[in-house]
Protein backbone atom coordinates (compact mmCIF):
# COMPACT_ATOMS: atom_id res chain seq x y z
CA UNK A 1 0.00 0.00 0.00
CA UNK A 2 2.97 2.48 1.07
CA UNK A 3 3.82 1.66 -2.81
CA UNK A 4 1.13 2.57 -4.30
CA UNK A 5 0.65 6.04 -2.58
CA UNK A 6 3.55 7.44 -4.76
CA UNK A 7 3.01 5.54 -8.14
CA UNK A 8 -0.60 6.75 -7.75
CA UNK A 9 0.54 10.31 -7.01
CA UNK A 10 3.33 10.08 -9.91
CA UNK A 11 0.57 8.78 -11.96
CA UNK A 12 -1.94 11.82 -11.47
CA UNK A 13 0.93 14.47 -11.63
CA UNK A 14 1.94 12.96 -14.77
CA UNK A 15 -1.44 13.43 -16.29
CA UNK A 16 -1.95 16.69 -15.21
CA UNK A 17 1.32 17.93 -16.39
CA UNK A 18 0.58 17.07 -19.81
CA UNK A 19 -2.01 19.95 -20.33
CA UNK A 20 1.46 22.11 -19.55
CA UNK A 21 3.08 20.96 -22.76
CA UNK A 22 -0.18 20.83 -24.91
CA UNK A 23 0.23 24.24 -26.23
CA UNK A 24 -1.97 26.27 -28.65
CA UNK A 25 -0.93 26.79 -32.46
CA UNK A 26 -1.11 29.92 -33.43
CA UNK A 27 -3.40 30.88 -36.71
CA UNK A 28 -2.15 31.36 -39.43
CA UNK A 29 -3.78 34.68 -40.40
CA UNK A 30 -3.12 35.95 -37.10
CA UNK A 31 0.16 35.42 -37.65
CA UNK A 32 0.50 36.96 -41.14
CA UNK A 33 -1.95 40.18 -40.22
CA UNK A 34 0.69 40.86 -37.33
CA UNK A 35 3.82 40.55 -39.37
CA UNK A 36 2.46 43.00 -42.23
CA UNK A 37 1.77 45.50 -39.40
CA UNK A 38 5.19 45.20 -38.18
CA UNK A 39 6.50 45.82 -41.77
CA UNK A 40 7.44 49.65 -42.27
CA UNK A 41 6.18 49.74 -46.52
CA UNK A 42 7.30 53.35 -46.80
CA UNK A 43 11.13 52.31 -46.22
CA UNK A 44 13.48 49.75 -48.20
CA UNK A 45 15.98 47.58 -46.56
CA UNK A 46 18.24 48.68 -49.10
CA UNK A 47 18.47 51.65 -51.62
CA UNK A 48 18.70 50.94 -55.27
CA UNK A 49 22.53 51.53 -56.28
CA UNK A 50 24.83 51.59 -59.20
CA UNK A 51 28.10 48.79 -58.92
CA UNK A 52 30.36 52.36 -59.57
CA UNK A 53 28.52 53.28 -55.53
CA UNK A 54 28.81 49.03 -53.98
CA UNK A 55 31.97 49.77 -52.74
CA UNK A 56 30.84 52.62 -50.04
CA UNK A 57 29.82 51.31 -46.76
CA UNK A 58 27.58 53.71 -44.84
CA UNK A 59 24.33 53.55 -45.64
CA UNK A 60 24.17 57.37 -46.05
CA UNK A 61 27.05 57.46 -48.17
CA UNK A 62 25.44 55.09 -50.44
CA UNK A 63 22.31 56.94 -50.62
CA UNK A 64 24.35 60.09 -51.46
CA UNK A 65 26.42 58.17 -53.90
CA UNK A 66 23.55 57.19 -55.94
CA UNK A 67 21.63 60.53 -55.96
CA UNK A 68 25.02 62.43 -56.82
CA UNK A 69 25.77 59.97 -59.69
CA UNK A 70 22.64 59.70 -61.37
CA UNK A 71 22.11 63.25 -61.41
CA UNK A 72 25.58 63.90 -62.69
CA UNK A 73 24.35 61.56 -65.45
CA UNK A 74 21.18 62.76 -66.13
CA UNK A 75 22.68 66.30 -66.49
CA UNK A 76 25.26 65.09 -68.76
CA UNK A 77 22.38 63.70 -71.22
CA UNK A 78 20.45 66.76 -70.74
CA UNK A 79 23.04 69.06 -71.59
CA UNK A 80 22.55 69.05 -75.58
CA UNK A 81 20.88 72.23 -76.89
CA UNK A 82 17.76 70.74 -78.00
CA UNK A 83 16.28 71.98 -74.52
CA UNK A 84 18.39 75.51 -73.58
CA UNK A 85 17.26 76.07 -77.34
CA UNK A 86 13.83 75.13 -77.05
CA UNK A 87 12.99 76.31 -73.14
CA UNK A 88 15.74 79.10 -72.83
CA UNK A 89 13.65 80.15 -69.23
CA UNK A 90 14.16 76.24 -68.04
CA UNK A 91 17.04 76.18 -65.84
CA UNK A 92 15.74 72.76 -63.45
CA UNK A 93 13.68 69.97 -64.35
CA UNK A 94 12.25 67.96 -61.75
CA UNK A 95 12.41 64.30 -63.17
CA UNK A 96 10.88 61.74 -61.62
CA UNK A 97 12.64 58.53 -61.57
CA UNK A 98 11.42 54.99 -61.15
CA UNK A 99 13.42 52.65 -60.38
CA UNK A 100 11.25 48.85 -61.23
CA UNK A 101 11.98 45.91 -59.65
CA UNK A 102 13.67 44.27 -62.89
CA UNK A 103 16.59 46.38 -62.72
CA UNK A 104 15.01 49.18 -65.34
CA UNK A 105 15.47 53.24 -65.01
CA UNK A 106 12.16 55.10 -65.80
CA UNK A 107 11.83 58.67 -66.15
CA UNK A 108 8.81 61.20 -66.34
CA UNK A 109 9.13 65.19 -65.92
CA UNK A 110 7.54 66.51 -63.65
CA UNK A 111 6.89 70.30 -65.07
CA UNK A 112 5.48 73.55 -62.75
CA UNK A 113 2.22 73.83 -63.98
CA UNK A 114 2.54 77.62 -63.67
CA UNK A 115 4.59 77.89 -66.46
CA UNK A 116 3.52 77.27 -70.24
CA UNK A 117 5.51 74.51 -72.12
CA UNK A 118 4.71 71.86 -74.17
CA UNK A 119 4.59 68.77 -71.94
CA UNK A 120 4.56 65.66 -74.62
CA UNK A 121 7.79 67.49 -76.22
CA UNK A 122 10.04 68.25 -73.14
CA UNK A 123 8.73 64.11 -72.36
CA UNK A 124 9.77 63.10 -75.62
CA UNK A 125 13.09 64.91 -75.80
CA UNK A 126 13.63 63.39 -71.92
CA UNK A 127 12.73 60.29 -73.08
CA UNK A 128 14.82 59.95 -75.76
CA UNK A 129 17.97 61.44 -74.36
CA UNK A 130 17.82 59.24 -70.86
CA UNK A 131 18.67 56.15 -72.35
CA UNK A 132 21.91 53.71 -71.98
CA UNK A 133 22.11 54.10 -68.25
CA UNK A 134 24.61 51.53 -66.56
CA UNK A 135 23.88 48.65 -64.63
CA UNK A 136 21.27 49.38 -61.57
CA UNK A 137 20.88 47.57 -58.78
CA UNK A 138 17.08 47.76 -57.57
CA UNK A 139 16.05 48.60 -53.85
CA UNK A 140 15.35 45.21 -51.48
CA UNK A 141 12.90 45.06 -49.22
CA UNK A 142 12.97 41.88 -46.91
CA UNK A 143 15.13 40.15 -49.57
CA UNK A 144 13.16 41.60 -52.65
CA UNK A 145 13.89 43.61 -55.16
CA UNK A 146 10.58 46.20 -55.09
CA UNK A 147 9.94 49.18 -57.31
CA UNK A 148 11.04 52.56 -56.28
CA UNK A 149 10.48 56.23 -57.30
CA UNK A 150 11.65 59.58 -56.20
CA UNK A 151 11.71 62.94 -57.67
CA UNK A 152 15.52 64.50 -58.71
CA UNK A 153 15.71 68.31 -59.09
CA UNK A 154 18.42 68.47 -62.45
CA UNK A 155 19.71 71.75 -63.14
CA UNK A 156 20.32 72.21 -66.84
CA UNK A 157 23.52 73.48 -67.15
CA UNK A 158 23.04 76.70 -69.32
CA UNK A 159 25.83 78.69 -70.59
CA UNK A 160 24.93 82.53 -70.81
CA UNK A 161 26.86 84.18 -73.62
Amino acid sequence: MKKTIPILLLLSLSLYSCQYFNSQIPDQNELLQKELKAINWNQVDELPNFTSCDSVADKTQKKQCFFEYLTQLIQQKLSSDTLTVLYPQLDTINVKVTVLANATLAFEPQLNDTLSYDTAKIDSIIKTRLVDFPKVNPAIKRGIPVKTQFVLPVILNVAKK
